[in-house]
């Protein structure tokens, strides 16, 4: 479960910050995470709430955007929602996409005390 270790980032992440701003408790935690970034959120939130414990970030509300994936049709130009990288182009069926969102894994932001 790669989840786990994703959170242990997440929350070294946010810890740093949070000391930089001279800040003892994390409140407020915004995750920006595409659905083709290979996580499993369910695992992920199970990964957080373990790995949060007696941290910082222990108490603090976590909030995970979900980036719906999306693709451009290289034929047509059409750009239209993806589960795959290999999805067919719903204008003119064609199968060279480049995907233009959906894989971000990023923190957005966070609120500290």
């Amino acid at each position: 479960m790669h989840e786990f270790s994703i959170a242990l980032s997440i929350i070294e992440i946010a810890e740093n910050e949070a000391k930089k701003a001279n800040s003892e408790k994390v409140s407020e935690l915004v995750l920006d995470i595409g659905t083709m970034a290979g996580i499993e959120f369910h695992a992920l939130d199970f990964a957080m709430e373990s790995a949060t414990k007696n941290t910082m970030l222990e108490e603090a509300e976590i909030i995970i955007n979900k980036i719906q994936a999306k693709g451009k049709c290289k034929d047509c130009n059409h750009e239209f929602e993806i589960q795959t990288a290999f999805d067919q182009c719903p204008e003119c069926n064609g199968y060279f996409i480049n995907v233009i969102s959906g894989k971000e894994m990023k923190v957005k932001s966070l609120v500290v005390e």
